[in-house]
């Protein structure tokens, strides 16, 4: 055997862990988590519906970037299964009177099955004719919700209105902060698995598709499947958030879900960093609170105004809140030496 065989044989196996799936260290996570539990007992009910909806964004973002940022699959149509998974869980509560957390893996399944089936013709798309085909999905789907064939169950234009729960076992908290504590969970749970999701074999498929399609296929990863599991999964998230919007807006439309709401989830995702999982709630933070501050700049030019702070952002940090983080790690690491 030659020296070359024997550093090959020798070397011990190094597990490669994806770099984009890169999260936040241990002690910034639990303060983090502290802070969003404790912000809320100090706030209105306004800016606690506000926070909610920024979970809710947030999960929305990150089954993006698991999409776009793990398999490196453009998509405009993320507004399409959120509407599916709104109408999902908005359906089952007033129609069958089921209880609001089983409605949201219901939805889920619905929209993994739908984003699975949408992924096999897409298969053979790719930048950005994949990008406009799923533009195509997100033009379509409120025109769809309209159709009289639905009106009985989507209530057609007028859309349904979705009763918000009380916190149960007779918790003295409001319905908004029960919500917000509700979502919370969820979005723990959804964040972890979707960390360890792209740290797994499967994870490590859609790295490798993403940085190279020709490469992956020739190391035997089954590029077909990964990527129509990478829609899958993504839609699957967006569902589940979908369904958590409806009951916590009390209410689904069509016109709710246009391209508008597709462009914001990608805007939050290019906002907080491709492929960085925590800079999703970055972003999500980015397409709730800026409007707000950009109108109470101009109401009469506030689209002008976003459009300036936008154009700002993405000059000073073009790979969005996953520079500022590298960056801010850089200067603390100085500052213990």
């Amino acid at each position: 055997m030659s020296a070359v065989e024997d550093v090959v044989t020798e070397a011990p196996a190094v597990e490669a862990v994806p770099k984009r799936a890169m999260t936040l260290g241990l002690g910034t996570s639990l303060v983090v988590l502290v802070a969003l539990l404790i912000v809320p007992l100090f706030v209105k009910n306004f800016i606690i519906f506000q926070l909610t909806m920024l979970l809710i964004y947030g999960l929305a973002v990150l089954a993006l970037n698991i999409l776009t940022g793990g398999s490196g699959q453009f998509s405009l149509g993320q507004s399409a299964f959120y509407a599916v998974g709104a109408y999902t869980s908005a359906i089952l509560i007033e129609y069958t009177g089921m209880n609001y957390a089983l409605t949201l893996p219901i939805a889920g399944l619905i929209c993994f099955a739908f984003g699975f089936a949408f992924g096999q013709p897409a298969l053979r798309l790719s930048g950005v004719y994949l990008a406009l085909a799923t533009f195509a999905l997100a033009t379509a789907m409120p025109q769809i919700l309209k159709l009289g064939f639905f009106e009985h169950w989507t209530g057609g234009v007028q859309g349904l209105v979705v009763t918000k729960p009380d916190a149960p076992f007779g918790l003295p908290m409001s319905q908004d902060m029960w919500l917000y504590y509700f979502t919370l969970a969820i979005t723990i749970g959804i964040y972890i698995a979707s960390v360890n999701l792209l740290r797994s074999r499967s994870g490590r498929a859609f790295m490798a598709i993403r940085d190279n399609e020709i490469a992956a296929s020739a190391m035997g990863v089954d590029v077909a499947l990964y990527k129509t599991l990478a829609f899958g999964v993504s839609a699957g998230i967006t569902g589940v958030a979908g369904g958590l919007g409806a009951i916590a807006v009390q209410f689904v439309a069509p016109d709710s879900y246009t391209i508008l709401l597709a462009i914001s989830l990608f805007l939050g995702m290019v906002v907080g960093g491709v492929g960085w999982l925590p800079g999703s709630f970055v972003g999500a933070a980015f397409i709730i609170f800026v409007p707000n501050i950009a109108e109470g700049i101009s109401k009469g030019l506030s689209g002008a105004v976003f459009g300036v702070l936008l154009f700002l952002v993405i000059f000073l940090v073009p790979h969005g809140a996953r520079q500022v983080a590298i960056v801010a790690q850089q200067l603390i690491g100085k500052l213990k030496k």
